[in-house]
């Protein structure tokens, strides 16, 4: 005799409805556009979702040269990589940053958030950046999303 009324369903990345969603970047703040950006890929607002499977959705972000950042951090904020040679140290400020590669700032911002494991590598891959209103994923026909709904 069963006497649950429910069971407990774990996705697998078969199983998953995976989702486009359109995210406009002009005028959000960096670090709060990256955490609900995060939390879509990941798939956390989802009712079946399972922190070891790739249940999140895909993510079209447009207008990422017109992101915003609080208070002094534009000049404040430092970026630091290194060439892998001896004296290899580079450093550039999120405003050089965003004059030479602007898609960058949201990538980094959130790929920061997102697990430092082989399935954040595999949830960042389902985001897609672009500088302008331009992008070539019409044929997936992405639905707008509103951050605010997402909490």
């Amino acid at each position: 005799m069963d006497t649950l009324s429910y069971k407990t369903v774990s996705a697998n990345k078969e199983t998953a409805d995976k989702k486009w969603h359109l995210v406009d970047a002009e005028g959000e703040t960096l670090g709060r556009l990256a955490t609900r950006v995060a939390k879509v890929l990941r798939g956390k607002y989802k009712t079946n979702y399972t922190p070891h499977a790739d249940c999140g959705d895909y993510v079209v972000v447009i207008n990422a040269e017109k992101i915003e950042l609080s208070g002094k951090k534009w000049d404040d904020k430092i970026y630091t990589r290194h060439t892998g040679y001896p004296g290899g140290q580079r450093t550039l400020t999120a405003k050089e940053l965003l004059e030479k590669r602007p898609i960058r700032l949201v990538e980094k911002a959130v790929k920061g958030m997102l697990p430092k494991n082989r399935l954040g590598s595999k949830l960042y891959g389902n985001m897609y950046v672009f500088a302008g209103t331009e992008h070539d994923k019409d044929a997936q026909k992405p639905a707008k999303l509103d951050l605010t709904s997402i909490k």
